[in-house]
């Protein structure tokens, strides 16, 4: 069953490698933040180095960012660092460096990366206080983002999600509400409903959601999935094996079909 912190994910890359790592049992929220340090020296050294092959590479745009008093060009190479650390699967620094270039640059497209960024940083954060950090960091440049474009559905949808940890989280439900009132097929809200939904236990209006997501988007792997798992937790056995093996027959990827048959297995 799923972890709180899954639920943070869906939409992003990262959610179709989590969603097929699921253990099997609903736990209560282990998740959430605080920030990096606030300089890039003090940044860099709190968290292991990347990749050998990307050191030279960040070294140097380390060194230009140190040695440059320019703003246009401090921005330009904080965004190259923050690429590179999402390269890396390093998103708590990506996050840092794409929130400096979003000072510098302070326009809406760098406000979006900057939040995505701290996004999937808490979507992975295990450290609660950690994840609350980043899911504040998100917010804030989210809430940048729907002050001059209200009906941004996506970003809404996001925003709701970095709630989930927080002392609020009926905020995050009633903005995902918001979502689909305005929009009935948005796939990143209903997908999102039936998680938390899962999450909470609510088996049975879990794959309400997820039907009606599967109902729109039948490609929808991991709505697919989840609602399999969702079945199986209502208690609806038969038919949680016939949608498990559907998705067996949708995706040959490896992890798909060994995910599914961790599943598949507690039903015989």
């Amino acid at each position: 069953m799923l972890k709180t912190r899954l639920l943070l994910v869906a939409g992003s890359a990262v959610v179709i490698y989590l969603l097929f790592q699921l253990p099997k049992s609903v736990v209560e929220n282990e998740a959430s933040v605080s920030g990096p340090g606030d300089s890039v020296s003090s940044h860099i050294q709190s968290h292991a180095q990347p990749p050998e092959e990307v050191r030279i590479r960040i070294g140097q745009l380390r060194a230009q960012l140190s040695g440059s008093t320019e703003k246009e060009k401090n921005a330009i190479f904080a965004d190259s660092l923050a690429d590179l650390y999402r390269l890396s699967n390093r998103f708590d620094s990506a996050a840092w460096f794409a929130g400096e270039s979003a000072k510098l640059s302070n326009g809406p497209e760098s406000w979006m990366k900057a939040g995505d960024l701290y996004y999937q940083a808490y979507s992975i954060e295990m450290d609660q206080e950690k994840q609350r950090t980043y899911a504040l960091r998100a917010q804030e440049y989210y809430a940048m983002i729907l002050e001059k474009d209200p009906h941004n559905l996506e970003v809404k949808t996001k925003a709701a999600m970095t709630y989930m940890s927080t002392a609020t989280p009926m905020k995050g439900i009633a903005l995902l509400r918001e979502v689909l009132a305005e929009d009935p097929k948005h796939e990143l809200a209903l997908f999102n409903m039936g998680m938390l939904s899962v999450q909470s236990g609510q088996f049975e209006r879990a794959t309400d959601w997820l039907n009606q997501l599967v109902r729109i988007n039948p490609s929808h792997i991991q709505g697919q999935l989840l609602l399999g798992i969702a079945l199986l937790n209502d208690g609806k056995r038969a038919a949680a094996k016939e949608q498990l093996e559907k998705v067996k027959k949708m995706d040959r990827d490896p992890a798909i079909q060994a995910t599914v048959d961790s599943y598949l297995k507690d039903l015989k």
